[in-house]
């Protein structure tokens, strides 16, 4: 149909693995499983939140897709180029149109630079601009983010944890790209400001058609703002669907224990609702599980759980987990 979006990014068994070296030779004695085959598409103009506990590969992901990490195998295309496959050029051009939000806004900026260097920085690299040029964009970028055009000549340390987040995103429009990472940008703000950067990405998202990529742990605020939600569970998917489907309706085992755990005000709703508690620890990525790798925390696993991997399957239209149970 021809109202039907275009797929901007598609990523196709994404595999992520860190060396781990030992001796005095440092001889490769196994390696950190960081992402192991991941598989998802994003369409033009939408929000996929990417969820899950710490350490089962959100930002890997994020940076990986980005070539911020080479990954170890799998394919990253963006408007029909492989990226892994992009020589040094060609992929520093392409960073053109995709962008990042760091996850802490104090280490994100460089405490030695004004804010006018930090935000016109990609513009004088990609030779956008120069000069006086840079300085009325850098204007126009704060307001966008609703900034005071006048603090272009302060520095990072003289901004709270919120109008320096605002800082990062105006960086990271600087160059009018269609695609960012926002890699868990409000985890590391008061609850107070979550809401306000959050409400000024989808006000940007409307303004200017970007697609996002949205890293968080906040369930809450990740229904809120994404149009789909993959749940991720020690370097795989375990279940992709439309925001409202998977709320109402998770399939995974993990995507409901997680769901369990959002706070309700409702005590009639949290009776029939109780919290589905995981037991035992998430395994190491070191050594991960046979079989799916959440049969060792899983209520309802067998013994043909630990001989065979599940792969992502669709379980009902735009619905897909990685679950034998299903």
């Amino acid at each position: 149909m021809e109202n039907e979006k275009k797929v901007l990014l598609k990523v196709n068994n994404l595999v992520m693995h860190f060396p781990i070296y030992r001796g005095v030779i440092s001889r490769q004695v196994g390696a950190v499983h960081a992402v192991d085959g991941v598989s998802f598409e994003v369409v033009e103009g939408e929000t996929l939140g990417l969820v899950g506990e710490s350490g089962c590969g959100k930002s890997t992901t994020g940076r990986a897709i980005l070539q911020l990490y080479k990954p170890t195998a799998g394919e990253v295309y963006f408007k029909g180029k492989n990226l892994v496959k992009l020589k040094s050029e060609p992929m520093r051009m392409m960073r053109r149109e995709m962008q990042m939000i760091f996850q802490d806004p104090y280490a994100s900026l460089n405490p030695r630079m004004t804010v006018r260097d930090i935000v016109g920085e990609p513009l004088m690299a990609f030779g956008q601009a120069s000069g006086n040029e840079i300085t009325d964009r850098v204007a126009d970028l704060l307001k966008l983010v609703k900034l005071n055009p006048d603090f272009a000549s302060r520095y990072p340390h003289e901004f709270s944890g919120g109008q320096r987040q605002r800082i990062g995103v105006a960086r990271a429009l600087a160059l009018n790209p269609s695609f960012i990472v926002c890699d868990e940008p409000i985890s590391a703000l008061d609850v107070s400001i979550q809401a306000q950067v959050v409400n000024l990405l989808e006000d940007l998202q409307k303004e200017f058609n970007l697609t996002y990529l949205f890293i968080a742990h906040d369930l809450s605020m990740v229904r809120h703002i994404s149009n789909r939600v993959a749940v991720m569970y020690l370097g795989i998917i375990a279940e992709i669907a439309d925001r409202d489907e998977l709320y109402v309706n998770p399939l995974h085992p993990y995507t409901q224990a997680l769901l369990s755990a959002i706070p309700v005000a409702d005590p009639v709703y949290y009776e029939k609702n109780r919290r589905k508690v995981l037991e035992g620890d998430v395994p190491s990525p070191v050594n991960p599980p046979s079989g799916c790798r959440f049969r060792t925390r899983c209520p309802i696993a067998d013994a043909h759980c630990a001989e065979v991997q599940p792969e992502l399957r669709e379980i009902t239209p735009g619905h897909f987990a990685a679950c034998l149970k299903v």
